[in-house]
């Protein structure tokens, strides 16, 4: 390999540098060498720092180009040289160069530093949560053997010994995440399941179903979280069984749908007023003077018909807001 990559220099410089990466690379993996010697390896080749980032092991690696570890919380720049750990996957391991097309040197240390990593992570912590749908369903089945729920957990990546818990889009598919802090949610509505071991996921699933529906579009005509966890709702979760979806509405609710109809600020105010600590934090959030946020409930509770004022006003408003959201689900 050394006389090839003396002869190919003479002929083309970049294509013997290629190929003494390769050899390097190739005798890292054949000694076993861990995620740190990798990086350091590319940082030191491409003569920038390199560094990993892989948030679903919770792997953060970063090495300057002297070899010395040195961790950073500025995120990656797009516009660095990078490379996935996977065909298809986000970038997960760059060279801090700016530059946005690598050199053919480059390409090579990304592309062999990241096929080495990716057999480390495989090797000491499992592969990347997949996310199959059949796989999915089939974990959050309660009524599937537990020997195939169980090969199913380990061919979604997750490991059957850690907690995970199960997540219910309002647009999409079921999801199942390990249940760490550094997992990120998707985007959108989302009903978030309770945290447990990898057999309970079909309770965290029902419980995850019965949050979204007290999730809300989170706008002026649909004011409310967007992101419910079950855990956090308590016995409040018991309405979800006294208001079906596309049922009759409660008075009070009809009450604020006819004072909504006529009133665009109404919904986005009366929200402020049950989820606020005061009224002047009521005031901030709806972005008005404390004066004006006091006219806005005389006129609301003639509208109503109650007080919105006191604790128990307070209360029946709360519950009249979440009666609308799950008749709404």
């Amino acid at each position: 390999m050394k006389e090839l990559a003396g002869r190919l220099t003479a002929l083309d410089p970049d294509a013997g540098a290629a190929v003494q990466v390769i050899a390097y690379f190739d005798r890292l993996a054949e000694s076993r060498a861990g995620l740190e010697a990798l990086v350091r390896g590319a940082a030191v080749l491409a003569g920038v720092p390199a560094r990993l980032v892989d948030a679903d092991r919770r792997v953060r690696v970063r090495v300057e180009a002297d070899g010395t570890r040195r961790e950073t919380d500025l995120p990656p720049d797009a516009a660095w040289p990078s490379a996935a750990l996977t065909p298809g996957g986000a970038p997960a391991l760059w060279l801090e160069r700016a530059q946005a097309t690598p050199s053919v040197v480059d390409a090579v240390i990304l592309e062999r530093a990241a096929g080495a990593v990716r057999l480390v992570l495989d090797r000491t912590r499992g592969r990347a949560p997949a996310d199959d749908p059949a796989l999915v369903e089939t974990v959050l089945d309660a009524t599937a053997p537990e020997p195939a729920r169980l090969h199913a957990v380990r061919g979604l990546g997750l490991d059957p010994a850690a907690p995970a818990r199960a997540l219910a889009p309002h647009d999409g598919r079921p999801r199942i995440v390990p249940a760490h802090p550094e997992t990120g949610l998707p985007a959108g509505r989302l009903g978030v399941g309770p945290a447990g071991p990898v057999l309970e996921l079909p309770h965290s699933w029902a419980a995850a179903r019965v949050a979204l529906r007290f999730t809300a579009d989170g706008t002026a005509q649909d004011p409310g979280p967007r992101v419910v966890y079950a855990d956090e709702l308590g016995g409040i979760a018991l309405l979800a069984d006294l208001v079906a979806p596309g049922s009759e509405p409660a008075p009070d609710v009809r009450a604020l749908e006819a004072a909504a109809a006529t009133t665009p600020w109404l919904l986005a105010t009366l929200h402020a007023v049950a989820s606020t600590a005061s009224l002047r934090a009521a005031a901030t959030e709806s972005n008005v003077h404390h004066s004006t946020l006091q006219d806005r409930l005389t006129h609301a509770e003639h509208l109503l018909g109650w007080p919105l004022r006191t604790p128990q006003g307070r209360l029946r408003l709360h519950l009249a807001l979440t009666m609308r959201h799950l008749s709404r689900s």
